[in-house]
């Protein structure tokens, strides 16, 4: 599996591309791929068949992956973007912010 520095449930910001400038939780990450699923971004229109789970079918809307160079991970502290390094501290190997120096 290869390392990414960003992780699920992490708040990123689009940086490049059609939807540049929008917020979101990361859902999914696809590693194969180098590619990520941001809620409520990238949004496509897929046309499903009724089947049990919608048996009413039709036209839904759906998030679609992104790639991950296309994603820059938000600060909690300064609320803007940041790059991600990783530093030992108290024996653990941990994630954090260049900008505010603090674990993420």
């Amino acid at each position: 599996m290869k390392k990414l520095k960003i992780k699920v449930g992490d708040i990123v910001r689009i940086v490049a591309g059609d939807h540049k400038g929008v917020e979101g939780k990361i859902m999914k990450i696809d590693f194969d791929k180098n590619k990520a699923i941001v809620e409520g971004a990238n949004l496509v229109s897929k046309h499903e068949k009724p089947s049990a789970k919608n048996p009413q079918g039709g036209i839904v809307k759906k998030e679609a992956l992104l790639h991950i160079s296309n994603l820059a991970l938000i600060d909690a502290k300064s609320g803007s973007t940041t790059r991600v390094g990783y530093d030992v501290r108290d024996g653990k190997k941990v994630r954090v912010s260049k900008k505010s120096n603090e674990v993420i």
